[in-house]
This record gives structure tokens, sequence and C-alpha cells, in this order.
């Protein structure tokens, strides 16, 4: 027993263990939970913006699987319109005026009107140069009246939607030989 009391004794001056300071350890538990913070909201702000991301593209293609689809049954119904229009075209004179015969072409015409509501427009037009991204050519004809490349008459008309060809006109073109 005289030993240990000696030996606490003997210890040197300032080697003894000082208590810990609360007020740092405070401060370090404070800097970890910082940083763990900043590391979430990090994370917070970076799921965001995915899902920001993430919603404007599934927006996107949905609407453009939407122009896609109804360009496409709008497609299916250009040769309706044509019949139409053909039908109209070589019209008997005999039915020119005729009650029924204006009732069916006023159901034509709010035909052409919804479908240029929706964004389409023809294609196609005597006497414009020939252009391979719009116009089939059906034939290519000596014609000294038309400049070498222009459209001399349209056979069936084309259509797009925006800048999308649904279907190229198909025209007669001139040349010179």
């Amino acid at each position: 027993m005289e030993e240990s009391k000696q030996a606490e004794t003997n210890t040197p001056a300032g080697t003894e263990q000082a208590p810990a300071d609360p007020c740092a350890e405070l401060r370090q538990q404070l800097v970890e939970a910082q940083a763990k913070a900043d590391n979430y909201l990090d994370q917070w702000r970076r799921s965001a913006a995915e899902f920001s991301n993430f919603k404007k593209r599934t927006e996107r293609e949905s609407s453009e699987f939407q122009r896609f689809a109804l360009a496409d049954f709008i497609k299916k119904l250009l040769p309706v319109l044509d019949d139409l229009n053909r039908a109209f075209a070589n019209l008997p004179e005999a039915y020119r005026g005729d009650g029924w015969v204006n009732g069916v072409d006023l159901v034509r015409q709010k035909l052409d009107q919804i479908l240029a509501g929706e964004g389409l427009t023809p294609l196609g037009e005597a006497n414009e140069t020939f252009d391979p991204s719009r116009h089939e050519a059906v034939t290519y004809e000596d014609n000294k009246d038309y400049e070498d490349g222009k459209v001399i008459s349209v056979v069936q008309k084309g259509y797009r939607m925006g800048d999308r060809i649904l279907r190229p006109a198909q025209v007669r073109v001139s040349r010179r030989s």
C-alpha cells in the first residue's frame, strides 16, 4: 500500500491527464453534424434536379409521341381528302349548286380547316422549283414554257406537319434538252 501511494507522488509534474474539454468535444460533433447536413443537402439538391430533368424529359417524350400519333392518323386520312378533292374537281355541271352537294362540300371544307388547325399544310404548286425533299417527280418532260427544274403541274398534293413531311407532292417536272 505504501508503494502505491509513493508511486502516485513520484509522477512528474505536468504529466497528469487533464480532464477533456467538453466544449471542444461538442464543437467537433457540431462540425461533423454540419458536414453531414451539407452532404444531405447536396444529395437532396441533386435528386431534385434529376427529378426535374426526368419530368421535363417525360413531358417532351409524351408531347412528341402525341405529335407522331396525330401525324400518323392524319396520314391515314389523306387518301380520303384526296378522293373528296378529286370528286369536287370533277363534279358534273348539272350537280353544281345542288343543296346536297353543297352540304358535302361544306363537310370537305370543315375537314380542311380542322387539318389546317392541327398544322397540316399542303405542298406542291405549279412553277415552283423542284425540291426532292418535298416533291416526288412522276415525270420529267421537255417543256419550253418552264425553266429547267420547275414544277409543271401537281399530280397529287403533298402535305407536311411542322417540319415533318407526311407525303411528298407528286409532280411533273420540266427539263430542257
